[in-house]
């Protein structure tokens, strides 16, 4: 390492400035440590960069992708099964790789969730209501190792944090009208009422209660009034400007690390945060016993050797799933002897949905629209109703959410309309403000055969390999989304459309990377109490590496019908509890 820069070692180091790693910092700067925190990308903030009107540019965030990871320079690579060849994702299609501080809990919609108690211990729930035998063969499905309970504060801390918009359904165990009678018991109410809801979400409610379904408010990390959280941070009241997902906020009412977090982090004096610092690994001592600091490619391009006697990953789930694999921290999966773990368990989200189009008496004004405004259902989510009939594990949240009307990305046209030219134009004039449609978002299984391993072809700008991802639909979940389907048809129909479109994956059909789905990639370091089958342990500490923690949805042992934000929040919580009460005072394993 002759020609690496060697910088003064620090007490804690961060990788990765984000959801996870801005509340870890947050979470650990009253130990007095120093922390510093390496972001990749480039440093962001609601001023000047989300300014209006230059952040409402649709072409430069909606298209372009300006707040996105530059897939020239690193990308992952996709193949369907263990015997194809991967090719690399070239243009963001299916998922949207956030870049820079604040990653992708800047560009989100804000939908709120928090995991249900189900959820946690899935494979429990499902082999004690059904049995072992329910369990398809090469579904690797487990428990996450925590409980709803031992989570329901760090659920409250971050909705607070966020000034949350929601109206609870369970208070105490105690159900109220309006709210998600599914969900497990909270002990308090949201911080904020809901947001106000648009036509297509109150028809969208009607519907679903004359079917005799359960309906409510979706939970909006978008602010429905002006509120001040518990660390100081001023958020502003959502004006429904249509622009959310893809796009920072530019009225401070989208929670995102830069409005709940940075105004109180930026000030300490023991914190320091480093830009465009491209981590490359994690380094360890000869015996591979703990980690030493880590590696990384400044501004300049040179090496620097960074020694911390703390490591915390709170990269992307991919990334963290990479550097783990780079840096040698774990025993990597291997898909032909089922054994190993780092890589296991990758999953997705299936969603659907209806595109509904109206006559002039109901007018759905899409250009009104915030990133979580409307209404869902969770009478087809989780274990919530009764999987024996139907023969497959998971399921789904089905919605009706505004997010928008934007020209280029949010205009539907009905079927048989000309792709462009006069008669576009025409239909478009004619149906715009009478589209809405309704929406499903479905759980995935964890499959023997999807799974995450470094490509042994394809390198990123810095000559390391990429990530490869093996994936591919398996019958389980295109049951799960058939089934879901005959619902949101029902409620469509019940909303009195002049017209709806259905858009469902079907048997046979496989994974398209091109078609925008959904950011909630999740596995490949999943956390549980045995280190057979799992990369952490349940305080998200490495079982191998004691020093190395390792946040975010990559510790998710399958995907559930969810937004993983709240999820993945309440587990960076809870780690830092057990990191500020019990690791520092004495390093070591925790479990």
């Amino acid at each position: 390492m002759a020609d690496t820069l060697k910088k003064p070692p620090v007490d804690i180091a961060i990788v990765g400035f984000g959801w996870t790693g801005a509340i870890l910092a947050s979470e650990l700067a009253a130990t007095g440590l120093n922390i510093l925190a390496l972001e990749r990308g480039e440093d962001r903030d609601t001023h000047p960069d989300f300014e209006y009107p230059r952040i409402i540019d649709e072409l430069s965030y909606g298209i372009r992708g300006k707040l996105f990871q530059q897939l020239a320079r690193e990308t992952v690579t996709v193949r369907h099964a263990p015997g194809d060849t991967a090719v690399p994702y070239r243009q963001h299609g299916s998922f949207l790789l956030g870049d820079g501080v604040g990653g992708a809990g800047v560009h989100w919609n804000g939908h709120h969730w928090r995991a249900l108690p189900a959820d946690l211990k899935l494979r429990t729930t499902f082999e004690e209501r059904y049995g072992k035998a329910f369990i398809p063969e090469g579904m690797t499905i487990q428990d996450f190792g925590v409980s709803y309970d031992e989570l329901e504060p760090h659920f409250d801390r971050f909705e607070k944090i966020c000034g949350t918009s929601g109206r609870a359904g369970n208070l105490n165990g105690q159900l109220r009208a309006g709210g998600n009678p599914f969900e497990g018991a909270r002990a308090s109410e949201y911080p904020l009422p809901p947001l106000a809801s648009p036509n297509s979400a109150l028809l969208f409610a009607r519907a679903a209660a004359e079917l005799g379904y359960h309906p409510f408010p979706q939970a909006a990390a978008n602010a429905s009034r002006a509120y001040t959280n518990p660390l100081g941070a001023q958020l502003g009241p959502c004006n429904f400007c249509g622009f959310c997902e893809r796009y920072g906020c530019y009225m401070y009412s989208k929670a995102s690390p830069q409005t709940t977090l940075l105004p109180t982090l930026r000030g300490l004096p023991n914190f320091e945060l480093r830009t465009r610092a491209h981590v490359q690994r994690v380094t360890l001592a000869a015996d591979r016993s703990r980690a030493t600091g880590v590696v990384y490619v400044d501004a300049q391009g040179r090496t620097v050797e960074q020694p911390a006697d703390l490591v915390l990953l709170c990269a992307y789930q991919m990334h963290n799933v990479r550097l783990l694999l780079l840096s040698g921290i774990g025993q990597p999966y291997d898909v032909a002897t089922g054994k190993g773990v780092v890589g296991r368990n990758y999953a997705y989200q299936l969603n659907g949905g209806a595109t509904l189009w109206f006559d002039g008496k109901q007018p759905m004004n899409p250009f009104v629209g915030a990133g979580a405004s409307g209404h869902v259902l969770d009478d087809f989510d989780g274990d919530n109703f009764d999987h024996g009939p139907l023969g497959f594990v998971g399921g789904a949240s089905i919605n009706c959410i505004n997010t928008g009307g934007r020209p280029i990305q949010q205009l539907a046209t009905p079927p048989g309309v000309p792709a462009w030219g006069a008669g576009w134009k025409k239909a478009v004039k004619e149906n715009y403000r009478y589209q809405t449609s309704v929406g499903s978002q479905g759980s995935v299984m964890a499959y023997r055969d999807n799974f995450l391993d470094l490509d042994p072809t394809y390198k990123d700008a810095f000559g390391q390999p990429l990530l490869r991802m093996t994936f591919d639909w398996k019958p389980n979940d295109i049951a799960m989304t058939q089934f879901i389907g005959t619902k949101v048809e029902a409620i469509a129909k019940a909303m009195g459309p002049r017209q709806y479109r259905m858009n469902f994956t079907k048997p046979g059909d496989h994974y398209d990377l091109r078609v925008y789905q959904s950011t909630h990639n999740t596995g490949g370091a999943v956390m549980g109490t045995d280190p057979a089958t799992s990369v952490v342990n349940r305080y998200l500490q490495s079982w191998d590496v004691p020093n190395v923690f390792v946040m975010g949805a990559c510790a998710f042992p399958q995907n559930f019908g969810y937004n993983p934000t709240g999820l993945v929040a309440a587990l960076a919580y809870w780690a830092a509890k057990h990191i500020r009460e019990r690791y520092i005072p004495r390093p070591g394993a925790l479990a």
